[in-house]
């Protein structure tokens, strides 16, 4: 899918950009406007946030909408609700981004989990990109506690993680 996006874009970097910062926090193009769920968010904060102007906020919609297989995508996104990440440490909360050398590879999330599960931490948040969408997913789990260093030591030698950053 990020293929696709990156196919209609590649001579305007700055759309591509656009079109990142749309999806990376999760708003959906309907019409002409902007949403975060069933709010309607600025072009001008969009574009403030894409680092371009408003112009390319809206040449990039109307790309999107020219395109039948990627406006279904970017019409019908939503926001997957609010995130632990950058509340953890005052939460008493650990993290843990995981970086997978081939994001297709299947049991990543279930390995780290379960890695976690037999430490005897809950998990309390998953989030996880979609490696078809995102040009550079990652998986971050929030767990009940700080995850000690022998468990991160484990996470590494599953098969398919190459790099993993606590915070």
């Amino acid at each position: 899918m990020w293929d696709k996006i990156e196919s209609l874009t590649r001579d305007h970097p700055e759309r591509t950009r656009t079109a990142k910062t749309i999806l990376q926090n999760g708003l959906a193009i309907r019409g002409e406007r902007i949403y975060l769920n069933q709010i309607e968010v600025p072009v001008l904060r969009v574009a403030q946030a894409a680092g371009v102007d408003r112009r390319t906020v809206m040449e990039t919609v109307r790309m999107i909408n020219k395109n039948p297989e990627i406006k279904s995508i970017f019409s019908n996104l939503e926001s997957a609700g609010f995130s632990l990440r950058k509340v953890a440490r005052f939460l008493g909360l650990g993290v843990v981004e995981i970086t997978a050398d081939d994001p297709h590879k299947v049991g990543i999330l279930a390995g780290a989990a379960r890695l976690l599960a037999e430490a005897g931490i809950n998990v309390r948040q998953a989030l996880v990109g979609d490696p078809d969408i995102e040009p550079d997913p990652k998986l971050v789990l929030i767990a009940q506690d700080r995850i000690p260093g022998s468990v991160i030591q484990e996470m590494l030698k599953i098969n398919g993680i190459a790099k993993v950053t606590v915070y």
